[in-house]
């Protein structure tokens, strides 16, 4: 069987269970000849044990308009937010605090985040975590 040839690759972060064919999914896949329902359906079905939660999402259309996926964890400052129960970062890093996370918040984080982080180990993976952390105003205990 020969391999089809990939048109693009097309990353996108959408809400779990909510894909819609309005922007962005549609803006994303209509230039490329997707059937977007198609895609809506089958992002849905396999995303929905995370429904609320934001997850990107690497989509590979082929040349014959069919597609491939693949969600990847969800961002490192959505788990932040979440952990610190903060609505959103601060605006001015490092001069005001916006909440704070405890170590063990960190290394569960990175846990989660390990298969699409560039770390080695579990403890470069909580290294950048916390720089994450750092970076939105928030404190690690």
């Amino acid at each position: 069987m020969a391999k089809k040839k990939v048109a693009a690759v097309v990353k996108i972060q959408i809400p779990a269970g909510q894909a819609t064919p309005a922007p962005p999914v549609g803006t994303a896949l209509g230039p490329h000849g997707v059937a977007i329902m198609d895609f809506c359906k089958a992002y849905n079905a396999q995303t929905e044990a995370q429904r609320g939660t934001i997850i990107p999402v690497e989509i590979t259309v082929f040349e014959d308009r069919s597609f491939t996926f693949v969600t990847k964890t969800p961002p490192a400052p959505v788990l932040l937010r979440e952990a610190a129960g903060v609505a959103k970062a601060s605006q001015n890093p490092g001069k005001e605090v916006a909440g704070s996370v405890t170590a063990a918040q960190i290394e569960e984080i990175a846990k989660i985040k390990l298969p699409d982080l560039n770390a080695i180990d579990l403890e470069g993976a909580k290294k950048q975590i916390e720089g994450t952390a750092r970076s939105m105003g928030l404190t690690v205990k």
